[in-house]
């Protein structure tokens, strides 16, 4: 099996973080995209989404038969947002992974779990 492809739309991850989030998985990370997200609150969130989605310059093709897992950005709004842009184009919703500021930790990031959408929701 080809291993994952990360797209990382979060904060910046460690080894050890790619290491969890391997484990939560079950897969290796074979690649990891790192797109740094930064939204104005002042203007509409979708057509940012799509912007920044376009941004990573992934083919049609790719979006639709690669391994993807996404780490999310933080602000739900626009995760929402960003998850249903990709559904639009993958045909399903992603594998998402998330991570958060550690308790009491003002710099430290966690993996906080994994989720898939786009399975079985009985």
């Amino acid at each position: 099996m080809a291993g994952l492809t990360l797209l990382n739309l979060s904060h910046p991850l460690t080894a050890a973080h790619l290491a969890a989030v391997e484990a939560l998985a079950g897969a290796r990370i074979e690649r990891v995209i790192e797109h740094g997200t930064q939204f104005d609150v002042e203007r509409p969130f979708i057509p940012q989404v799509v912007a920044l989605v376009d941004g990573i310059g992934l083919s049609p093709v790719e979006w639709q038969t690669l391994p993807l897992l996404v780490n999310p950005p933080t602000l739900n709004y626009i995760a929402v947002a960003l998850l249903a842009e990709l559904h639009g184009r993958m045909g399903t919703f992603p594998p998402s992974c998330g991570c958060g500021r550690s308790r009491g930790a003002r710099r430290r990031v966690s993996i906080g779990g994994s989720c898939e959408l786009a399975g079985d929701a009985r």
